[in-house]
């Protein structure tokens, strides 16, 4: 049975995320895709609202917090990574999902990309890459393409692009992957495989900003877009990998970009954990400190 199939199948679960607030982005924004892949991977993977803990950075991203049903924390600019790598260490029986967008990634918390990807703790990760910081309206970030002009810099960005994929595979992730906010179908499938992974996945989702980054429309996109496959592509090699992602101008890959299975993730590399069937939240107690008190009584 096709998605679609197992959607229609599904469609009070898929409602159930539906959460109570008017969507607030710009007309034509990505994050309108974004949140309908996420909402369809995590019915079609059968897990329900409760059983989610989505963690939004500061940024457009940010604003999906209250527009879905499930439990949600908005963080710290820069800071989403460690409160979900806590969470996903805390309680391995929720599903932990973080998003970010570009500029929170690679610039204010780029130290916990580093070693939220070199520990692998066990949550997926998806970066919104829409070249600029458009919740400021429209300044240029790390991964804004040279030449272009955006608020702040008129005349133009003359620092090189940041290659946000090479400097990730460079740290020795376990999962990465890119998808693009105008293929709901592709982000689903991706979103997918990134909840099955074990172990930290790193999805960058090339995203459209039609109010302040005007240089990479829908129509950019979609010409240069390469989808890749276990078919014309092997994941397991990170040599192709990097080599895959080094073309940002003509061919885009999307899909899933480099994979290894074989590392143990933080969780289960953990000596003390090795004997523990209960999550860390289930091992809190409640201890009395009346005789503590009396000491300073």
């Amino acid at each position: 049975m096709s998605d679609v199939g197992l959607l229609s199948q599904k469609a009070s679960q898929l409602l159930s995320f539906e959460g109570k607030n008017k969507h607030t982005w710009c007309s034509g924004c990505g994050n309108f895709g974004i949140i309908n892949a996420l909402k369809r991977a995590l019915t079609l993977e059968n897990v329900k609202p409760h059983e989610a803990l989505l963690c939004y950075d500061v940024g457009c991203n940010g604003n999906e917090s209250d527009k879905i049903n499930a439990y949600t924390i908005h963080g710290l600019h820069g800071r989403v990574i460690p409160l979900a790598s806590g969470a996903a260490v805390a309680n391995n029986k929720m599903k932990v999902v973080a998003m970010a967008g570009d500029g929170a990634t690679f610039s204010e918390g780029i130290n916990h990309l580093v070693h939220g990807i070199r520990n692998d703790y066990s949550f997926t990760f998806i970066c919104h890459n829409n070249e600029n910081y458009g919740l400021t309206i429209g300044q240029a970030s790390t991964t804004t393409p040279k030449g272009i002009s955006m608020n702040a810099t008129p005349d133009g960005v003359s620092t090189e692009s940041f290659n946000s994929l090479q400097f990730v595979l460079s740290l020795k992730p376990t999962f990465v992957a890119r998808s693009f906010s105008g293929d709901v179908e592709h982000m689903t499938e991706i979103i997918q495989k990134g909840l099955n992974h074990k172990g930290f996945s790193y999805i960058e989702i090339m995203q459209v900003c039609p109010t302040f980054n005007k240089a990479t429309p829908q129509d950019w996109y979609w010409d240069k877009l390469k989808y890749v496959t276990d078919e014309n592509h092997d994941k397991t090699d990170i040599w192709a990998a990097r080599k895959l992602v080094d073309d940002l101008e003509k061919d885009l890959a999307v899909g899933v970009i480099y994979e290894d299975k074989n590392r143990v993730d933080f969780e289960n590399r953990l000596i003390s954990r090795k004997a523990k069937q209960t999550t860390l939240v289930e091992e809190v107690e409640s201890h009395s400190i009346v005789d503590l008190m009396q000491e300073f009584v």
